[in-house]
């Protein structure tokens, strides 16, 4: 991967001299990792303006560091920040990142710089995409085999536990973020932590989860019946599948982030629902679960080529329930490439 991290790091120093700065002083682990390749908790990184680096981490894993980061200077630094500020006449750091109370610590009054990094990491490398295309097919499989064992009587917590399991038995390192399961009318809730709640015949069960892999966040949300489907029921979820359908078509290079949250939007408004719908159509997903870019309806921006989003649009009923469908897709020249591949049809367990 020394190859793919140097690569990065030579399109993160043609921004510098923008910020009139000749170095990045890195402090996001998110970001480290990405400029690097080191996971750690104590760790940053320096890139200058003519691609060089020096990577700072401490004793718990400067050997780690030296093992991946074979082509980085590596030094060895409890403080991580305050060796490397000093290394660059004219420092940038990441003040979305750093603390006031650490800025005030520093013996200098480096730039603040922007989200340079982050925007880097919206579009992905085929590598990357990989790992995320990995990520998702374990989710879809471990939803598979947890499908059939969901019945009345069973809890949230119980089947958020079970497809935690399957993940992580079939080679996900764990779950991309806390597994949501919302039977009933806490379908209505839609980031609804998984009770104790037994699950009924007759309720909507929507399930949001993905696995981990290398990294990289899968997200996946499919919403089924239980033992029998009302009139309501299926009215809902057929107009939220319609209005996902419409969101993924509209995912394509050069379309804008709010053209795209429009077009789901549109359809569940047209039916009357506009005021169950409250959160944006989707997100960026990768090294974290919820990245640039996001599409929502004050979205400014445009989609570039391969670029893996959500689309997850929802609709939520207080006291009844709810309803929402999730992908995770690429966007690509020809086309949306689709990495979560379980049917869409309403299932009836």
């Amino acid at each position: 991967m020394s190859v793919i991290h140097e690569s990065r790091r030579a399109r993160l120093a043609a921004l510098l001299a923008e910020h009139d700065v000749d170095a990045l002083l890195v402090t996001r682990g998110v970001n480290v990792r990405y400029l690097t390749g080191l996971v750690s908790s104590n760790a940053a990184v320096l890139v200058r303006d003519d691609a060089s680096a020096v990577l700072a981490t401490d004793s718990r894993y400067i050997e780690s560091a030296r093992r991946v980061c074979a082509e980085v200077e590596v030094v060895e630094d409890r403080d991580v920040v305050g060796g490397l500020v000093k290394m660059a006449e004219r420092p940038g750091i990441e003040a979305h990142d750093m603390s006031v109370a650490r800025y005030r610590s520093l013996d200098r009054e480096p730039a603040a710089v922007g989200r340079l990094v982050e925007l880097l990491r919206v579009v992905k490398d085929e590598a990357e995409i990989e790992a995320l295309r990995t990520a998702c097919d374990l989710t879809d499989r471990a939803f598979a085999d947890v499908l059939g064992t969901i019945a009345p009587g069973m809890t949230e917590k119980r089947v958020a536990r079970a497809l935690e399991a399957r993940m992580a038995e079939l080679g996900a390192d764990g779950p991309a973020f806390d597994t949501i399961v919302a039977s009933g009318p806490n379908g209505a809730i839609p980031h609804h932590s998984p009770s104790d709640r037994p699950i009924e015949r007759g309720d909507l069960v929507t399930m949001d989860f993905g696995a981990l892999y290398e990294g990289y966040h899968a997200d996946m949300t499919r919403t089924v019946a239980v033992g029998a489907v009302s009139g309501w029921q299926r009215e809902v979820y057929d107009l939220v599948r319609e209005a996902q359908r419409a969101g993924r078509h509209a995912l394509a290079p050069g379309a804008g982030l709010g053209e795209v949250d429009a077009a789901a939007r549109r359809v569940i408004e047209d039916a009357g629902y506009g005021e169950h719908f409250g959160h944006g159509l989707g997100h960026g997903v990768g090294l974290e679960i919820h990245e640039d870019p996001f599409l929502r309806p004050a979205g400014a921006g445009r989609l570039e080529d391969r670029v893996p989003i959500t689309v997850e649009p929802g609709v939520y009923l207080p006291g009844r329930g709810g309803v929402r469908i999730e992908d995770t897709l690429v966007t690509r020249a020809d086309g949306p490439e689709l990495l979560t591949r379980t049917t869409k049809e309403l299932l009836i367990l």
